[in-house]
């Protein structure tokens, strides 16, 4: 299928640029455990310790989350940016797949390379923090994906307002203390965020990380929030990128920068 070729060919170029700029990829990473590192140094200097325990496992699983998060949502904007940084914007628009196959077939690729240097980072938080949590691959997996189809979602309204303004790098910064307040915001703490995106997936995966949750311990309702949350956004992402492309070529914005 042509689509599985534009993923594979996406995911050896995005693996191609992470192994030729290893010291940028190896530095990145570098910082998101450094963070990690202020936050544990925190919790022992100011917390409380009799709860500290409960505190460092809920860092390691919010952390860890915010990180694939961001690098997810903010790949696809920056996508944009480069490619008309470039003056090559243009010509990916005229693939005969659509250009919002070329991105989610990126994004795709992005977060499965992303998704190892996660699983690294996760052991070695563990492993600094001397706190061993349930993985349960399968339950956490499916949990991750269905909650990655949502962020896929805003990820293409970013892409949306990129092809229309370009530069829309002050608003990523903002966007990287937006995602930290939705990782670490649980649901119990403020219950209406079940309606923003991907806040229900990482909380599911709080209590299954940390108090060892399995599938019977979720209601049918967790489930369906779940499941609709990511769909919709999913669907008003590509919709909204849709109508922003849309404006953007007939004001003749493809080609500017």
């Amino acid at each position: 299928m042509p689509f599985i070729q534009l993923i594979k060919a996406n995911t050896r170029m995005e693996f191609i640029e992470m192994k030729r700029y290893l010291p940028n990829t190896l530095s990145m990473i570098g910082t998101i455990y450094i963070i990690f590192l202020g936050m544990l140094l925190g919790i022992n200097i100011i917390g409380d310790p009799a709860q500290a325990e409960a505190n460092i496992q809920h860092v390691i699983v919010n952390y860890i989350f915010w990180y694939l998060t961001l690098v997810t949502l903010t790949n696809i904007g920056f996508t944009i940016t480069m490619e008309a940084t470039r003056g090559t914007l243009e010509q990916l628009y005229m693939s005969p797949l659509g250009m919002w196959k070329i991105l989610l077939s990126r994004l795709i690729g992005y977060i499965a390379l992303h998704g190892v240097i996660v699983v690294g980072l996760l052991y070695l938080s563990m492993a600094t923090a001397n706190q061993w949590l349930y993985l349960k691959p399968d339950l956490t997996l499916t949990i991750l994906l269905i909650t990655l189809v949502g962020i896929v979602g805003v990820g293409f309204m970013i892409a949306g307002a990129s092809v229309i303004f370009k530069q829309i790098q002050a608003f990523m910064q903002i966007l990287q203390f937006i995602l930290a307040a939705l990782a670490f915001v649980p649901l119990s703490v403020a219950p209406f965020l079940i309606l923003a995106p991907f806040v229900k997936g990482v909380d599911m995966i709080r209590h299954v990380m940390i108090q060892g949750y399995s599938w019977t311990d979720f209601t049918a309702m967790d489930y369906t929030a779940l499941i609709v949350n990511s769909v919709v956004y999913l669907f008003i992402g590509i919709f909204f990128y849709l109508k922003c492309e849309k404006i953007a070529m007939s004001k003749g914005l493809l080609g500017n920068y």
